[in-house]
């Protein structure tokens, strides 16, 4: 016998022995599997909100700016974190449900700009909500400047279309250069 003659018995008694070492699937292997926890995964995606009446308006303070339809949820929120000072950063809020430990980058377009924003699942009023800062001075922000419709949006939280409104980049601005409040006090 060759050498070769010998490779190839031994190749096929190792491929007719594999086969054995396993035994035939059963029932019971099925109803074994059909007991196991589902995996876990993402929440169910939400649907995008109507935003048809929806306005920016100052809420919280002069540096915090919130958006959503009068008499409703707020649908985001937009603030100013040490405003005039050379590190200043804006923080966006979308406040749509977010599944604990989950991260993802929230889609600001808009004024022929695209923002990625790194936000997270973080305790809010109500549950976890998408939040995340960057500086403001990033470039990112000038998204909000223009007359034109913008839009955020969060993997599985909706698009959100924004009406335009100064108020944004008015609060983008102040938060970069002045230490004075971005708003005027409320009378009221």
């Amino acid at each position: 016998m060759t050498a070769r003659g010998i490779l190839a018995g031994v190749t096929a008694a190792a491929a007719l022995a594999l086969p054995a070492c396993k035994p035939p699937p059963t029932d019971a292997a099925v109803a074994r599997a059909a007991n196991l926890p589902a995996p876990a995964g993402p929440s169910e995606p939400i649907a995008s909100p109507d935003t048809e009446g929806a306005v920016w308006t100052v809420s919280g303070g002069e540096t915090r700016l919130v958006y959503g339809i009068p008499g409703e949820p707020v649908l985001v929120a937009l603030e100013c974190i040490g405003a005039g000072n050379p590190d200043a950063r804006l923080k966006i809020t979308r406040h749509a449900a977010a599944d604990a430990g989950a991260g993802a980058l929230l889609a600001l377009i808009g004024n022929r700009r695209i923002a990625r924003i790194p936000v997270d699942a973080t305790k809010g009023r109500g549950g976890l909500l998408w939040e995340g800062e960057i500086p403001a001075r990033a470039r990112d922000w000038d998204t909000l400047g223009g007359l034109r419709e913008a839009t955020v949006t969060v993997p599985g939280a909706g698009l959100v279309k924004l009406n335009p409104s100064p108020l944004p980049m008015q609060l983008v601005e102040a938060c970069r250069s002045s230490p004075e409040p971005a708003f005027p006090a409320d009378p009221s």
